[in-house]
């Protein structure tokens, strides 16, 4: 099974589900579009999902597709799931900024994720041999670094 999560936002993310709606893989789909509006005969979709479903489906399935959301990124990389992620842009309005770009980049550049950048090469993405890399969470020393900065504004 795939899953294909757009998130929440509220700003339409047509062009994904376009690509998804082109696959000829033979797998159910299932997709949460949240406000993206989308008519499918090869989906099944959702607008939005119980916290317990979307932790379903995720677990199900064999490929996540999503939007550059970090949420639900690391969700899937603490599930072992390969994810296919495609940003959001502001040129065609799905976002107010290209932030999403950058959170692909660097998650893909760390072998977190398959980074879909041509939309024509979606298929190709499903069918790789991909194992992410194992997710560590880097909050420790966030939290360090935080409170030392903290520490030197006081001391000033």
């Amino acid at each position: 099974m795939i899953f294909v999560t757009l998130g929440t936002q509220d700003k339409q993310f047509k062009r994904l589900l376009d690509a998804v709606e082109k696959l000829d893989t033979g797998e159910k789909i299932i997709a949460q579009v949240g406000t993206t509006t989308f008519q499918s005969d090869k989906m099944e979709i959702h607008k939005f999902l119980s916290l317990e479903e979307f932790n379903k489906y995720m677990k199900d399935a064999r490929v996540v597709i999503t939007h550059a959301g970090v949420g639900t990124i690391i969700q899937g990389l603490k599930m072992h799931k390969k994810m296919i992620v495609a940003a959001r842009k502001k040129e065609y309005k799905e976002h107010v900024n290209d932030h999403q770009e950058q959170i692909l980049n660097t998650f893909s550049k760390e072998g977190y994720i398959l980074a879909l950048k041509d939309f024509d090469k979606l298929e190709e993405l499903i069918n790789t041999e991909f194992s992410p890399k194992e997710f560590k969470s880097n909050n420790i020393n966030f939290v360090k670094n935080l409170d030392e900065e903290i520490e030197n504004l006081i001391n000033k």
